[in-house]
Parts: C-alpha cells; sequence; structure tokens
C-alpha cells in the first residue's frame, strides 16, 4: 500500500506557508489525539500519519528533498518514517502548546503502552543497481548482496536474554510517557527510563545487545522485467531493515540506472541509431547492415540521392514496453561522410565530376547561391 501525500494528509497544497502548515496540523493533531478517540484504531493511525507529515514538512531542509523525490527522498531511514526513537521528544513541545486544555487526567480504560510502541518499524532501504540496455529489452534475474539489520536470532528479536523478557517500565507503567503538573497544566514527556516505549530490557542479549537485530549481509533475487527504464524503481516488501525488538521489517527499493549503449540512443520505447554512410553510397544508393536492439543486424536499402540527416524507421525494432506486448520502433539517422585522405586519382576524378556537374546535381546548394546573388544585386541597384 503506498503511501498519502504529506500535503493531503494535512489537507493543504505544495505552497502552503509555515503558518498554514502549523494552524492545519494543530487544528487535525486535537481532532485525531488518542486521549480524544480512546480504542479508535483509525484516528491513531491518521494521527501517526500527520504526525508523520509534520515532522517533515515542518523543517525546510526536508520539505525541500520531499518536494522534489517524494517519500523515496527517506528511504535511508530519514526524517520522513514516521514514528522514530526521536518521536516522543520531538512532540513534547507540541504537546505543551497544543493539548493542556484536555490532558488533566488520562480517559479511562486506555492500556498501558497507549504511547509508542516498543516493536518499531525497521527503516527502508535503497538500491542502486545498474543494467545494460539489453538487460532491459530482455529482461533479467539479478543477484545483490544488501548490508542490512536482520531479527537477531538468539533472541528472537525481543533484545532479552534467552529464557527472560522485556518488563513494564516502573517509571511510566508502560505508558512511554510522563506527566508533569505546571500550574493550571499537565505536561506530558517521554519517559526518561524507557525512552518512550513502555518496556524496559533488563538482561539484554549478548548478540544484539538488546537492540533485537544485528548487521548482516544477505543475498536477495531481484526480478527485472523486460522493457524498464533509467529511473524504474523495484519494491521488494519486507526485505528492508528489520524492525527493533521484533518490530516488522521495513522494504527494499531498488533503483535502476541504464549504461549508456555503444551505438544507441533511448527516447521511451524507440531506439535511435547515427549510422555513418559513405558520399558515394548516399549519391549512388547502396545497401548497410546495422546492429539491433536484441542483438542481431538488418539490412537497409539507402535511396540514391540521400542526404545526411535522412531518417529510415524500423517498425517494431525498438523496446518493449513494460509489462505489455508491445514495441517501440527503430530509427536509424545516416550521416553523409565527407571524403578525407584523398589519393591522387580520387582527387582527378572529382574533379572531372565537378566540371561535368549541373544546377541539377546539387540543386538545394545552386539555388542557395542563386538566392544569394540576387540579394546583392538587389542592394547595389
Amino acid at each position: 500500500m503506498s503511501k498519502r501525500d504529506y500535503y493531503e494528509t494535512l489537507g493543504l497544497s505544495r505552497g502552503a506557508s509555515e503558518q498554514e502548515l502549523k494552524s492545519a496540523f494543530r487544528r487535525l493533531a486535537k481532532e485525531l489525539h488518542p486521549d480524544r478517540n480512546p480504542g479508535d484504531t483509525t484516528a491513531e493511525v491518521r494521527f501517526k500519519e500527520l504526525n508523520e507529515a509534520y515532522e517533515v514538512l515542518k523543517d525546510p531542509q526536508k520539505r525541500a528533498a520531499y518536494d522534489q523525490f517524494g517519500h523515496a527522498a527517506f528511504e535511508h531511514g530519514g526524517g520522513g518514517r514516521g514514528f522514530g526513537p526521536d518521536f516522543a521528544s520531538s512532540m513534547s513541545d507540541i504537546f505543551d502548546d497544543l493539548f493542556g486544555e484536555f490532558m488533566g487526567g488520562r480517559r479511562g480504560g486506555q492500556r498501558p503502552g497507549g504511547g509508542r510502541s516498543a516493536r518499531e518499524r525497521g527503516a527502508d532501504l535503497r538500491y542502486n543497481l545498474e543494467i545494460t540496455l539489453s538487460d532491459a529489452y530482455v529482461g533479467k534475474a539479478a543477484q545483490i548482496r544488501v548490508p542490512t539489520s536482520i531479527a537477531c536470532e538468539t533472541c528472537a528479536g525481543t533484545g532479552a536474554k534467552a529464557g527472560t523478557k522485556p518488563s513494564q517500565c516502573p517509571t511510566c507503567a508502560g505508558y512511554g510517557k510522563v506527566r508533569a503538573s505546571q500550574g493550571f497544566f499537565t505536561i506530558e514527556r517521554t519517559c526518561p527510563n524507557c525512552q518512550g516505549r513502555g518496556e524496559i530490557i533488563e538482561d539484554p542479549c549478548a548478540s544484539c545487545h538488546g537492540a533485537g537485530r544485528i548487521t548482516k549481509e544477505r543475498t536477495l533475487s531481484v526480478n527485472i522485467p523486460p522493457g524498464v527504464e533509467d529511473g524504474t524503481r523495484i519494491r521488494l516488501a519486507g526485505e528492508g531493515e528489520a524492525g527493533l525488538r521484533g518490530g516488522p521489517a521495513g522494504d527494499l527499493y531498488i533503483f535502476l540506472s541504464l549504461k549508456p549503449h555503444e551505438f544507441f540512443q533511448r527516447d521511451g520505447a524507440d531506439i535511435f541509431c547515427k549510422v555513418p554512410i559513405a558520399m558515394t553510397t548516399a549519391a549512388l544508393g547502396g545497401n548497410i547492415e546495422v546492429p539491433t536492439v536484441e542483438g542481431g543486424a538488418t539490412r537497409i536499402k539507402i535511396p540514391e540521392g540521400s542526404e545526411s540527416g535522412k531518417q529510415f524507421r524500423l517498425k517494431g525494432k525498438g523496446m518493449p514496453v513494460l509489462r505489455s506486448k508491445v514495441h517501440g520502433d527503430m530509427y536509424i539517422q545516416v550521416e553523409v561522410e565527407t571524403p578525407k585522405s584523398l589519393t591522387k586519382r580520387q582527387r582527378e576524378l572529382l574533379e572531372e565530376f565537378e566540371q561535368e556537374s549541373h544546377k541539377e546535381t546539387s540543386p538545394e546548394c545552386a539555388g542557395f547561391f542563386a538566392r544569394v546573388k540576387d540579394f546583392f544585386e538587389g542592394k547595389g541597384s
């Protein structure tokens, strides 16, 4: 399931000012806060999405990155991941400012752990993979090696020593937050003992030191379909960084880039190739053999009197369209080469050719200089 656009989450357009961002966040945060919606999972999810969007858009640098690259800007686990380790800290000033009006007491029936979950989702990862144009034409199954965090096998991802388990934090009673009264207001802040997780590990796992995950290199298979273009993104769900203390894993995103080809230039599904031909072939006509993107070759008939820049279309000889049976076309553009390093005999033949030439031999050349002559004669008169 794709993530919602951050501006859509806040109900704003991309040109919204800082004040509009803050006002929209205040209004929606009051409406969706868990203290006002006990037991409402939909409101809880929307509240998390709202916080994630605001945390990115209120920061000018993060907002600029998001405006340019979207969610992909934070796929190394950056500022757009939602409820990360610093969530409660970043929210404390917002609680001070926004929720004092109704935080005098916790609603009845709210269970411990209602703050941040101890089982945090792992970060999304990005892997850049370069492929050839031939790979993009036929598709391939690529093997990649990705260094990432995986769940600790010793403690099964809990972070606690085998035979033990995390216990409820005695400071916050499992809520992940503590309260302090300041005059008429009650301020809620992140629990300093458990850092907002609601749980503590008294006897951590020796292998992962309580994190519930270790770093290891994995080999993965990536299926690259025919027709992919430069910048195509492939998502491998659940193959990102392991979650903290048994939390769900993030996703792995493969970004494809195509190596430049020796002969071909690509434009969508169409392929272009510039082919030099001799002046005699262009003048007299003939046949040339050119390579094709699938690895073969094809013959093209060059008509008599072909000019430099003339294109020949080979229908269906281009790239396949992604997830389709349709193929683009291939365009051969001929470039007439002027003879160089002439022998004495070749020069004599060309001089004879020039002497035998007339207006119809080079009509464009003759026409141009005739117009130039008329132009100067007109100015003189």
